[in-house]
């Protein structure tokens, strides 16, 4: 579901950035990152790739957390297959 976000191997640039600047991360299952593309179908009338949706799958799981706080989410890519689209549909239960 989240194709773009996968890559082939490692490169040394990026995981030296990540090493010093990431101070956590998240895994989030296939199930959350569809919630998160129905949520922004619905809501914001957006096509997200799971890719995209993927931060705003996390963000829900941290809303506890989150709440009253200012919070910027990056939900980009329009990349979704139609097979995908077909998928994310499914199981909104449409």
């Amino acid at each position: 579901m989240a194709e773009g976000l996968a890559t082939g191997r490692a490169f040394e640039l990026p995981q030296e950035i990540m090493r010093q600047m990431l101070h956590e991360f998240m895994l989030v299952s296939e199930e959350e990152i569809m919630q998160a593309m129905v949520w922004l179908l619905e809501r914001a009338h957006t096509l997200a790739e799971g890719a995209g949706a993927a931060s705003l799958a996390a963000a829900y799981r941290l809303r506890n957390e989150l709440q009253g706080k200012k919070v910027g989410i990056v939900c980009s890519g329009g990349n979704a297959s139609l097979e995908q689209l077909k998928k994310v549909l499914a199981f909104a239960g449409g």
